[in-house]
């Protein structure tokens, strides 16, 4: 939705990678989080790969500007040093949970100019110091309204640990200021960390910028997406499941933002409708149906040709190799429409269209296969060879031609050749599927059949 916003109001689209959290921020991480937005088309104006005037763009690159500004705090008596232990605070908490209350900091180091004995300022963290007595902090917030906290409620905040890497509500602050930020789109989660960022604001003297936060995405258990909980947070495993990239958009927009009753909804129209004003304010749950439901209709709706440039890699992985094969626009126009993933549509491209013989389902066989089944299938192989051409419109009417002689239901001429086709009941149209298996294929396959009386 910052992407949104960007996009139609003309500003500029910031990627800032946050990456202070070195147990899960690496390089493999990173480039995860570059590959997905390429993916999904969510281009960036200023970011990693497209340095502006407000680089580095990893807050990790940026920790002396987090000092300089963490020590004009400390010596504006703004902050300070704290050099509680974390055994200590641990006790402290435990014994504020014992009462049944919540922990606050109490202050200990609040006014302490100098270290304990035996201790030295490099071992201190900073916190970030309150104002004295009563008050509140509010914003507007873009799509929840006006949300108020009183300062009672907040406590002195950790504002950098003792290795001098920001904690994210003093990071994000001093580079959203830096970088001219004029908007800050996240999660729900985010609105109480809103209130210690804003008396920040305040206390360095800038104009913070507006806020907007979210509803959050639940995995379909109903817990909070999480790449270690749900592979569907993982954007690159729909990529290789079949996903189209337009189908995964529409659904994680729609899962917090909508458009009267429109479900299939394309960039430009996002583009076109995007309004804080209609963002939700309950958490959409993740439903796999409706994502491969959004698929399929996008794979129907996008050009022939893009799905058959993105359809390639999924038939390579089968071991087919189907560039530049006459076939495939017909394939993709047959199968997109009873076909929910790109994966869908290579397995059975792979199993049915590109080999050599099939294997047929015993039931369907001794079904479709056996005694005036055999005798009509007989007749439909001899009126197809001696067919001079091998369109859809002429293997359609052989059909007909067949059933009419035999004053039998087409569907009983159809199902037939259709077993001895594909090896099931199910395939698109007859004349459809007699040209995606080909003239001399169709002709083994329906050999094969015969062979079984």
């Amino acid at each position: 939705m910052n992407y949104l916003q960007a996009r139609r109001q003309g500003g500029t689209f910031v990627l800032r990678m946050e990456d202070t959290d070195q147990g899960r921020s690496t390089p493999e991480s990173v480039q995860a989080i570059l590959d997905g937005l390429s993916w999904l088309g969510i281009d960036w104006d200023e970011g990693p790969g497209k340095e502006g005037p407000y680089a580095p763009y990893f807050q990790m690159q940026r920790l002396d500007t987090y000092r300089q500004h963490a020590d004009q705090l400390i010596a504006e008596g703004k902050a300070y040093r704290c050099y509680c232990t974390k055994e200590d605070l641990d006790a402290q908490r435990q014994a504020a949970e014992k009462a049944g209350g919540a922990f606050k900091y109490p202050g200990t180091c609040r006014e302490r100019t100098e270290p304990p004995a035996g201790r030295s300022a490099s071992e201190a963290v900073i916190r970030f110091k309150m104002p004295a007595g009563d008050g509140s902090v509010s914003f507007t917030d873009k799509a929840l309204g006006t949300i108020t906290k009183t300062h009672s409620d907040l406590d002195d905040w950790v504002m950098m640990r003792a290795d001098g890497i920001p904690v994210y509500n003093f990071g994000c602050v001093i580079d959203d200021h830096l970088m001219d930020i004029t908007l800050v789109a996240r999660g729900q989660e985010h609105v109480n960390s809103t209130f210690p960022q804003l008396m920040l604001y305040q206390a360095l003297g800038w104009t913070p910028p507006d806020f907007a936060h979210l509803p959050l995405i639940l995995g379909p258990d109903r817990e909070k997406l999480s790449k270690r909980k749900h592979p569907e947070a993982d954007v690159m495993v729909h990529k290789r499941n079949g996903i189209m990239p337009e189908a995964l958009l529409n659904f994680v927009i729609r899962l917090g933002w909508s458009h009267g009753n429109d479900e299939v909804i394309s960039r430009e129209q996002m583009l076109e409708w995007f309004d804080f004003s209609d963002v939700g304010t309950t958490s959409g749950v993740w439903n796999p149906e409706k994502l491969l439901w959004l698929n399929q209709q996008w794979m129907k709706q996008l050009p022939v040709e893009t799905v058959v440039e993105r359809l390639l890699p999924f038939l390579e992985a089968k071991g087919v190799q189907a560039k530049g094969d006459p076939r495939l626009d017909t394939l993709v126009r047959t199968l997109r429409e009873r076909s929910n993933t790109l994966e869908d549509i290579a397995t059975t491209a792979a199993n049915v269209y590109f080999r050599s013989g099939i294997t047929l389902d015993e039931k369907a066989a001794a079904k479709h296969l056996s005694g005036e089944s055999l005798n009509l299938l007989r007749k439909v192989r001899e009126t197809l060879a001696a067919l001079p051409g091998w369109s859809v419109e002429a293997l359609d009417g052989v059909v007909k031609q067949v059933s009419e002689a035999a004053s039998v239901g087409m569907g009983k001429v159809a199902q037939p050749i259709r077993v001895a086709l594909t090896g099931n009941t199910t395939s698109p149209g007859i004349g459809e599927t007699l040209v995606l298996v080909g003239r001399e294929e169709a002709l083994r396959r329906i050999d094969a059949a015969l062979t079984r009386a």
